[in-house]
């Protein structure tokens, strides 16, 4: 499947290439990155390869996927936002990863924002959900500042999780 690109004013989302394996990498080995992601932990580059080709192979198996994530400026990758929904999962999830060095810029809002357009719009999704560790206060405030809210707790890789439930109407942001 070929997957969509999409613009945003400063970000490109697109499909995974291998130029992205080592900054992908190096972003999902970094503890502040990974603190509230899966079981919090960083992952080495083996299993940060194998995360990719998930995310590859989920565009395949589900028609839709989690994008990487470039700053248009500078062609640099800055992370990872998407659709996802792989098998088991809570529901249908708007995600969103940065590389440290991307934080505070309002890259996630924006790609979050361009992500659940296209869940809404292309997708026909209607309900969407994000889910955020309690702790989680900047993925907090993209999710709230989305009109998601909080709408349910689950247990996720052994932790606890919040679901946050996007309105069913609206673009957000």
């Amino acid at each position: 499947m070929t997957v969509p690109r999409v613009l945003t004013d400063r970000l490109l989302l697109r499909d995974f290439q291998p130029e992205d394996v080592e900054p992908y990498v190096a972003m999902m080995a970094d503890p502040a990155v990974t603190r509230f992601l899966g079981d919090g932990q960083p992952l080495g580059r083996p299993d940060a390869w194998r995360q990719l080709a998930m995310f590859a192979g989920h565009w395949s198996l589900r028609g839709f996927g989690v994008w990487a994530v470039e700053e248009r400026a500078t062609g640099a990758f800055v992370g990872r936002i998407g659709c996802f929904e792989p098998e088991g999962w809570p529901g249908f999830e708007i995600a969103y990863t940065l590389a440290g060095t991307a934080w505070g810029r309002g890259y996630a809002l924006e790609g979050a924002t361009a992500a659940l357009r296209y869940a809404r719009d292309t997708l026909r999704r209607t309900r969407i959900l994000s889910i955020v560790r309690p702790g989680n206060v900047r993925s907090i405030r993209v999710a709230t500042a989305l009109g998601a809210t909080h709408q349910g707790d689950a247990d996720f890789y052994g932790a606890p999780a919040r679901l946050y439930v996007y309105p069913r109407e609206g673009t957000g942001g």
